[in-house]
């Protein structure tokens, strides 16, 4: 059972899943060990992540591991409907279509839910939070389930806290595996591919502004940089604003920031990072994009209620005159440009291989132990073998500790 746009489209889909199934080497090899042990032999995995090949890529992992999957995207504006054509066509249980409002996407939420899942894959946590607000009847069966970025990582956290939280979630975020690699490299690299291919604007010799030096705001300062853009970071954090200076970049308060930006990439997955007066003090031409998880880093209501004209000039890109004449200009409506941009087409597949093996290893963690509730980082395991199997699909060797090298460091004793 799949609701989505046009299966007319899973023909495309499925040539676009088969791409990055070639990019995808480790999961590839997760596959085919499911294939074999069928783990998930009468188990339902219900998914709300971004619906695109990649991502129909780890259902089809789950489904061979013997799994009834059923999935909708974690963003009304990130999903690819001819991959979602693709994956209902290859046997999965899509919901969800690009452009959905806020009452589809709520809906398509409670279609994976309707299919009683054991197991949760979130991306941002609404559906864990819808279980606990709309689906209690769901908290007794649920063995536990897995979140895949900072902001869902941070909202349970936040739940666990307030003794709100009824399951054992694993922080797949947290792993080396994934926030070393996805959020730095993904992110850096998919955000300015958005926006390069979205505006076709040059980023050499521009000041673009990072808000946010986490490790998605580290990629995506990395990438403009070689890029040939002047980077300026502001940051509320002391010790990474130290980081970002000592890494080359100006460092700076958001309202000095805002005066010289050409381009402003907030990434905090925080609220009201650009608001209120922070439009007057921009420059004619400034470009606005978001990479945090939300499209709440940018108050578009601040920026409309102080314009006099807004119009969609191209696909993805909004003009909002303001009353002294100056145009600034936002991206995807303020949502994650990587996936909600006109271009956007999320991580390197290279790199959602790992994230993506990790989910599906924490899935099999969860299903084999008896968890306590808590959000919990993936087991270093697990982030090991993700890690040796990606070298060898890349054709790298490494070494290894000899025996004596080994009782060298564990022997506390040991001189010099």
């Amino acid at each position: 059972m799949s609701k989505v746009k046009d299966m007319a489209l899973a023909d495309e889909g499925i040539r676009k899943i088969k791409w990055v199934q070639k990019h995808m080497p480790v999961l590839e090899h997760i596959k085919k060990q499911f294939e074999e042990e069928k783990p998930f032999e009468g188990i339902t995995i219900g998914s709300c992540l971004h619906l695109e090949p990649k991502t129909v890529n780890l259902g089809l992992t789950l489904q061979a591991g013997g799994a009834e999957v059923a999935m909708t995207g974690c963003n009304p504006l990130s999903t690819h409907d001819d991959a979602a054509a693709g994956g209902a066509a290859l046997g999965l249980n899509i919901y969800g279509w690009r452009e959905q409002s806020e009452t589809e996407y709520y809906s398509t939420i409670n279609d994976v839910l309707s299919h009683k899942p054991d197991i949760i894959i979130d991306d941002g946590a609404d559906m864990i939070l819808t279980i606990h607000e709309k689906r209690p009847d769901l908290l007794k069966t649920i063995m536990g389930a897995c979140e895949e970025t900072t902001t869902g990582v941070h909202r349970l956290e936040g739940m666990h806290a307030d003794g709100a939280l009824k399951f054992p979630v694993v922080a797949v975020n947290d792993a080396y595996t994934k926030y070393l690699f996805d959020n730095r490299y993904g992110t850096g690299q998919s955000s300015l591919d958005a926006i390069m291919g979205t505006t076709n604007m040059l980023i050499a010799g521009k000041n673009v502004v990072v808000c946010g030096y986490g490790w998605c705001g580290r990629g995506v300062a990395s990438r403009a940089d070689g890029l040939g853009a002047n980077v300026i970071v502001t940051e509320v954090d002391p010790i990474r604003a130290l980081e970002a200076r000592m890494d080359g970049f100006r460092v700076m308060t958001i309202r000095e920031a805002v005066k010289i930006a050409d381009l402003i990439i907030t990434v905090t997955g925080n609220i009201d990072i650009i608001k209120g007066d922070d439009f007057k003090y921009m420059k004619d031409g400034c470009l606005l994009a978001n990479s945090g998880h939300f499209n709440v880093e940018i108050n578009r209501e601040d920026l409309e209620s102080q314009s006099v004209a807004v119009e969609e000039v191209r696909e993805s890109i909004e003009m909002f005159v303001m009353e002294d004449g100056r145009k600034l200009y936002l991206l995807a409506d303020g949502r994650l440009v990587n996936l909600a941009a006109a271009r956007g087409q999320g991580h390197p597949a290279e790199i959602m291989d790992m994230s993506f093996a990790v989910q599906a290893l924490s899935a099999k963690y969860i299903l084999e132990n008896d968890l306590p509730i808590d959000v919990m980082k993936a087991p270093d395991s697990i982030d090991d073998t993700v890690a040796r199997l990606k070298l060898k699909a890349m054709g790298i060797e490494i070494d290894s500790l000899s025996d004596t090298q080994e009782s060298y460091l564990a022997n506390w004793a040991q001189g010099t």
